[in-house]
């Protein structure tokens, strides 16, 4: 599923304009980007959280020159599913037939 998908689907679902939708979808992942952007994480209870998780300073491999390299710790964006929506997903006939 696409985002323009995603917008078609709540247009239909709520009968409001696709531009007012997709302007609203638009500002909420700003507000995501942003957040996470100044270390501010996002709970949305019922869905999941929008977290930023720290990677560990560490020495890696350049495989084509054969150089040691040193990646400085960092933050890295992340979702992480409330329970409910877990378990949705686990009981729902979709998942069952694509796990087959």
């Amino acid at each position: 599923m696409t985002k323009a998908d995603v917008i078609a689907e709540i247009a239909d679902k709520t009968g409001i304009d696709k531009a007012e939708v997709t302007n609203t979808l638009e500002t909420f992942f700003s507000v995501v980007k942003d957040s996470l952007a100044e270390g501010e994480n996002i709970y949305v209870r019922g869905f999941g959280s929008f977290i930023n998780k720290k990677r560990a300073k560490k020495v890696a491999r350049n495989i084509s020159k054969n150089t040691a390299m040193v990646i400085d710790e960092h933050y890295i964006p992340s979702f992480k599913p409330a329970k409910v929506f877990v378990e949705q997903v686990k009981t729902s006939d979709k998942a069952k037939v694509a796990a087959e």
